[in-house]
């Protein structure tokens, strides 16, 4: 060990020893001072037990430290309740109004002519989907399905539109004007007329009213009741689903029935559930506007209307291969 090693560690020993020394004679006086106030004076001769002295809880750190934290919370909590209650100044002004009483339309930084600025639901939007435009290989006969809406976001006029074409002619058709309102998040109600024309009968008029929207899991549902001349009532229900298969390639099936509240002989309609269809389509699109497809469908009549046909000497019940195309814009 060198001379330089030796001087050092002397240094490190003298102050450890008298860093030590110090804290030592620190506590004993404390120590001293504290016996000295707790201990009361002794008669001579007599034996006092000393009780045993417990710290407390006031004097410890903790103690102080909570005790700051409480008047602190406290402190805080008075001024937000402060800050929250009591009446509102008398020139504040209402955060919801606009800045200083300037609209869009008036103040000096209102632009000269229209309103330039328009939300969403303003504009006016139009769209027509065919759903439904295809042609029966066996029977020799078409369908087409259309439905077009134009208007707002909460309101528009929707046109619907559904026939069956034979010999190059519409057969039967059935055509509603309705006014759209949107009720709920993918709802809307519907109301206003609807005309049936066939080749066949009489043709007839309606009150039209119904829901149609996006049911939970994907449903398409489109559900409507009519009130015509003469007491006549009919209710409606059809149900659409896409199953993916990819992106491209989707399985539409398909169901719709109609009832009446009373029979119509003349156009062979029964009292009750009067027919019925239940279809597959697989379509394949090339675009999400352009799809081809193709599909078989069962309909079949029920009830009266099933014995009207009969009586006609006209099939209860139908099985259709399609072929069609699925378009909108």
């Amino acid at each position: 060990m060198t001379a330089s090693r030796v001087v050092t560690f002397l240094r490190v020993f003298l102050i450890f020893g008298a860093h030590t020394l110090a804290t030592t004679m620190l506590w004993a006086q404390s120590s001293t001072e504290h016996q000295g106030h707790s201990m009361p004076p002794v008669a001579s001769g007599e034996t006092t037990t000393v009780p045993e002295q417990k710290p407390s809880m006031k004097d410890s750190p903790t103690a102080h430290g909570a005790e700051t934290m409480v008047n602190d919370s406290m402190d805080h909590g008075a001024m937000e309740m402060s800050a929250q209650g009591g009446d509102a100044p008398v020139d504040a002004r209402d955060p919801h109004a606009y800045s200083g009483g300037y609209t869009l339309t008036e103040g000096p930084y209102a632009l000269a002519g229209p309103r330039q600025l328009k939300l969403a639901d303003e504009h006016i939007f139009a769209s027509l989907l065919a759903n439904r435009f295809e042609y029966d290989v066996d029977n020799e006969s078409g369908v087409y399905d259309l439905q077009g809406w134009a208007g707002t976001t909460y309101d528009r006029f929707v046109l619907k539109a559904e026939g069956d074409i034979a010999n190059s002619s519409v057969a039967e058709s059935e055509t509603e004007l309705l006014w759209g309102h949107a009720i709920a998040t993918f709802w809307d109600t519907q109301v206003g007329l609807r005309v049936d024309t066939t080749d066949a009968g009489e043709d007839r008029q309606w009150l039209a009213f119904g829901v149609q929207g996006l049911a939970p899991y994907w449903f398409e549902v489109d559900v409507a009741g009519y009130l015509g001349d003469g007491g006549r009532t009919a209710l409606a229900l059809e149900l659409e689903y896409e199953l993916l298969f990819t992106q491209r390639l989707i399985l539409q099936p398909r169901a719709e029935l109609t009832l009446y509240g009373k029979n119509d002989e003349v156009n062979g309609i029964g009292r009750g559930l009067a027919d019925a269809a239940l279809g597959l389509r697989l379509r394949y699109e090339f675009s999400r506007q352009f799809a081809p497809y193709i599909g078989v469908e069962r309909t079949g009549k029920f009830g009266q209307t099933a014995e009207y046909a009969e009586a006609l000497n006209e099939p209860t019940s139908v099985t259709s291969y399609v072929a069609g195309l699925r378009f909108w814009f």
